[in-house]
Parts: C-alpha cells; sequence; structure tokens
C-alpha cells in the first residue's frame, strides 16, 4: 500500500471512531442516572425494551440515533430526539419499533420527536412493515407547543398515519409503559391491538390535577386510567401485563402468529463477500475532498464477489451506472465517478460533476432498472452539475431535468448512501432525501450543502463585507479575514454530517463497513410491498 492509503486510511478510521464515540453517549439517553431511576421502578429503558423484542438486536438497524443532536440546547437537550426507533426482526418477522425514552425530559415530544416518529412511520407504510410502539412518555413539551402542535407535519399526523396504516392492513401493536397523556392517549387506542403495564402504565385525556381543575373532580391516576381500570372498566386495552417483561412477551406472541404478506420479487441469490473486502474503503476514500479517486474500487468493496456489470462503460464516464448483488440482491447502482478524465471527444471532465452525458445514461439507466424491477442504489459523492457557457449551449438543465424526473418518477426502492460531497442540485439528483429513498444514511465522510465549504464562504463574505461597506464601515484585511474565518467555521458546522442527521436529512451516519448490512435489510424490508404503479416519466424534453 502507498503513503496516501496510510494516510487516508488512518484519517477515516479516525473518523469512524469519533462515530463510535458520540454513538455510546447518545445511547444513554438521558444518562445513567436517570437509567438507574427507571430500573429501581422496575421498568426497562427504551434500548433494553427495544432489545429485549428482537431474535438478534446487534442486527437491527437505527433510524435517527443522532436527531436532536446540538439542538435544545437551552433546554437540556434531546438525545435521539427522546425516542428510539429501529428495525429489526421478530420472530423471523421484520418489524419497526418506536420507544419513546422516559429518560428524556420523561419521553416529551420536541419538534424533531415528531418528525422523528413521522419519519418511522414513513418507512412502515413504504414497506409494509408491521410497527410497534412502546409508548412511555409526558406528551407534548408545553414549552415548544406552538412547533408541535397544529401543523401538518406535527403530533396530530402521527393518528392520521395510524388510521391509514390500518386501512392499509398493516400491523400496530402499541405497549403503555409509562405515561400516555393527552392527545398522545389516541395512539395506543388506534393500534390494533394494545398492551398495559399494571401500575406503571396510564392512560388519559387529563390526569388527575387537570381534571380538579377542570371538573372538581378528585381522583387518583392509577383509578383514572391505570391497568386495571382500562382493561376491565373502558375497555381501552386489551391486555393487562404484570411488568414491561411480560408485555414485551405479549407483543413477540401476537407478532409470531402474523401471516406472510405478499412479496414484491426483488430478484436475491445465495450472497457472497466482496473479494476486495469492505474494510479497503478507508484507505480508498481521499482524506482531500477535491482529490481525485476511483469509485469503482470502492463499489467492488460493496457487492458481492467484487462484480459488477457496468452500462455505457465508455459514455457519460462522470457517473457509474452498473448491475451488480448485494448481500445477494440485485441492485442497480448509480455512483458519482471522482476522477478526472476524458471524454469520447477528448475534452477533460471533472470527477463528481454531472455533464449532459452522464445525466442521460443515468435516465435511460435508471428507466432499465424499473423495467425489471431492480432496486436502484445511489452512492453519492457529488459537488454539482457542470456549469459554463458550453453546458448552457449543450442543454445541461435539459439533460439534468430528465435525471431528476427518473430519479422522481421511479417506482423500485431507491437507496442513497452519501460517501462524500452531496452539493446543490447533485443531491437532488442523486436521491437525496427530498426524492424518497427507503434509506437515506451517510459516511463519517460525508457532507451536505448548497455548495462546498470554501466557495460558500468565499461567497458570504463578498456580501456581508459588501453590506458593511454601504453601511460605511471601513474594512481592511485585517478585518476581511476575520470575517472569513468566522462564516467557515458557521458553514463548516452546517455542512457537517451530524448537522444533517441531527436534522433527519438522514436517517443514519453509519460505520462503511455496514453498508451492505443496511441495504439488505432496506430491500428485504421493500420487498414486503409489492410495486403496484407503472413506471411513467411524464413529460420530458428529449
Amino acid at each position: 500500500m502507498d503513503l496516501n492509503f496510510n494516510i487516508n486510511e488512518d484519517h477515516n478510521k479516525l473518523l469512524t471512531a469519533q462515530l463510535r464515540k458520540k454513538l455510546t453517549r447518545v445511547h444513554k439517553g438521558g444518562g445513567d442516572e436517570r437509567i438507574a431511576k427507571l430500573h429501581a421502578a422496575g421498568k426497562m429503558s427504551a434500548r433494553e425494551r427495544i432489545d429485549y423484542l428482537f431474535d438478534q438486536p446487534k442486527k437491527a438497524i437505527e433510524i435517527g440515533a443522532f436527531a436532536g443532536e446540538g439542538m435544545y440546547e437551552e433546554q437540556g437537550g434531546c438525545p435521539s430526539g427522546g425516542v428510539v426507533v429501529k428495525i429489526g426482526f421478530i420472530k423471523g418477522k421484520q418489524c419497526m419499533v418506536v420507544a419513546n425514552d422516559a429518560t428524556v425530559k420523561a419521553g416529551a415530544w420536541f419538534p424533531i420527536t415528531a418528525k422523528k416518529n413521522l419519519r418511522a412511520q414513513e418507512i412502515a407504510m413504504e414497506n409494509k412493515l408491521p410497527i410497534i410502539y412502546l409508548v412511555d412518555s409526558a406528551g407534548v413539551f408545553l414549552p415548544m407547543q406552538d412547533e408541535i402542535f397544529p401543523d401538518k407535519e406535527h403530533f396530530g399526523r402521527i393518528f392520521r398515519n395510524n388510521a391509514i396504516m390500518s386501512s392499509m392492513g398493516i400491523t400496530q401493536i402499541a405497549a403503555v409503559m409509562g405515561s400516555c397523556v393527552a392527545g398522545g392517549a389516541y395512539l395506543p387506542i388506534m393500534s390494533d391491538e394494545s398492551i398495559i403495564v399494571d401500575k406503571t402504565g396510564s392512560i388519559f385525556l387529563a390526569g388527575s390535577y387537570l381534571v380538579k381543575a377542570a371538573i372538581g373532580e378528585l381522583i387518583e391516576n392509577e383509578k383514572l386510567g391505570g391497568a386495571t381500570t382500562h382493561t376491565e372498566i373502558s375497555g381501552v386495552c386489551d391486555y393487562k401485563a404484570k411488568d414491561d417483561q411480560d408485555a414485551l412477551n405479549t407483543i413477540i406472541n401476537i407478532v409470531d402468529k402474523i401471516g406472510d404478506s405478499e412479496r414484491a420479487g426483488f430478484n436475491r441469490v445465495d450472497p457472497l463477500q466482496p473479494k476486495d473486502p469492505i474494510s479497503k474503503v478507508f484507505g480508498l476514500l481521499p482524506k482531500e475532498r477535491s482529490a481525485q479517486y476511483d469509485m469503482k474500487q470502492i463499489i467492488r468493496c460493496m457487492v458481492d464477489n467484487s462484480e459488477m456489470q457496468e452500462y455505457k462503460a465508455n459514455y457519460g464516464k462522470t457517473l457509474i451506472c452498473a448491475y451488480a448483488r448485494i448481500d445477494g440482491w440485485a441492485v442497480g447502482i448509480v455512483a458519482n465517478q471522482r476522477k478526472v478524465m476524458k471524454n469520447a471527444k477528448g475534452e477533460m471532465q471533472f470527477g463528481g460533476v454531472i455533464y449532459s452525458d452522464s445525466a442521460d445514461k443515468a435516465t435511460r439507466f435508471i428507466s432499465n432498472c424499473n423495467q425489471k424491477k431492480i432496486p436502484l442504489v445511489f452512492l453519492q459523492d457529488v459537488t454539482g452539475f457542470m456549469v459554463g457557457s458550453k453546458s448552457e449551449h449543450g442543454g445541461i438543465i435539459k439533460d439534468g431535468a430528465k435525471m431528476v424526473n427518473a430519479v422522481s418518477n421511479s417506482v423500485v426502492p431507491k437507496f442513497t448512501v452519501i460517501i462524500g460531497n452531496s452539493y446543490g442540485a447533485g443531491n437532488y439528483a442523486m436521491c437525496g432525501k427530498a426524492y424518497d429513498p427507503r434509506l437515506i444514511v451517510a459516511w463519517p465522510s460525508a457532507e451536505l450543502a448548497v455548495m462546498g465549504g470554501e466557495q460558500a464562504a468565499k461567497v458570504l463574505m463578498q456580501i456581508e463585507t459588501a453590506t458593511l461597506k454601504k453601511q460605511g464601515q471601513k474594512i481592511t484585511k485585517q478585518k476581511e479575514n476575520e470575517i472569513l474565518q468566522t462564516i467557515t467555521q458557521r458553514y463548516r458546522e452546517q455542512v457537517s454530517p451530524y448537522y444533517a442527521a441531527s436534522r433527519l436529512w438522514t436517517d443514519a451516519i453509519i460505520d462503511p463497513k455496514d453498508t451492505r448490512h443496511w441495504i439488505s435489510m432496506g430491500i428485504k424490508a421493500a420487498n414486503q410491498a409489492p410495486i403496484d404503479k407503472p413506471f411513467n416519466l411524464g413529460v420530458i424534453q428529449v
């Protein structure tokens, strides 16, 4: 191995080690002390409950672990958005589990909590996954109620989705293992079946204090909405559990009886490990964001037997389109090539940039994958579309629009991995979050922004200095450098993969070695939802 490989490997392994360290902290939720209080009350933590349900907890994938990261600091923070969301197998059946984390503000709902719950429901609906709610929440975080309560993508959308999923035949099971108050009380009742834990679970529209204030009635919470009340008097819940473990065993028994669903029929054979080990990507991916590398080498580390069938290999070379297998599943890969190379006319093309011929190739390849019912995997390291008079006169906007059209109208499941840069319209064309990938994940090396940090900082600096000059201020070279440093630091924070993950622009930041597993789990989920509409590009300019 050469020196650059070793430098790259050290850099990327350090980024991955930092990821593991951050995850260790996030996984503690509100901290060891609050977890200990749960245990003292005879309760399990949210993560312990989920692990108990899954056949193989370590093989589950977690959605939105970094939701809320760096947000709500004035309110004490909100690790993982106060809710843990994982996809795994219960008695061999793939399920989505959503568990309130009572160690974070008693499981109260922040704005990001609602967004994360809606993302979990979206994934369940797209893939027809059974969804299990482990409820332990104090309800809406009242100081921020105006950002949670009334809008289309706020708290109430959860119950609308409950109703829609029920009509779709998607199994929903709720276990009330703590508080379940106010509007949140509708969630377990809008599920197909509900369980409530004796003495620790409670459901009511208004607690005892509010009842007294509203109508003057004196009643204890347990009599108002405890397990006995709701399984023997109101009939609101279906099962009364003696403790957390009993409730979870009830869920396992119910899931064990669910029948198989119709399959989409995606092609799969016995999986093979890559000949080039996935760990090799640490040395292949450059430390410098602008450096060239061969994306084909990265792909060979990810696909079965390191084999791929490249489509139009000598045309539109800044995009790689190839058929391959990942964990046995047939996939169509669309990846940004980061090498500078010549096209058929002998003209130099920059790696990571989408040209007209590349966009045209990708459009046709995506259409082919839809015709053949092959899931799509997008590997992003893109700086955007080519600019300049030559590209504009050549119709780059038209060709880019065709590619965006194909991505938008694709009916096969799409999966996106952000490996490096994800800038501007390149993010859109390569199936960014706005284009409904079933899962979208980032490596620790990823950056998401409207443009690269250096270019953006210079543009913003020019705007700011011009504004200050209009105000009569004299801008020295030193002052200009100070402004540039301030803007660069702020922008660097905003392009971080953690900034994106905290806002759920991505579903997770993952160790590159886990990429095959994430894609395989995603296709397994998608295979439970047959494609029910034809692929149609609509109107495009040829």
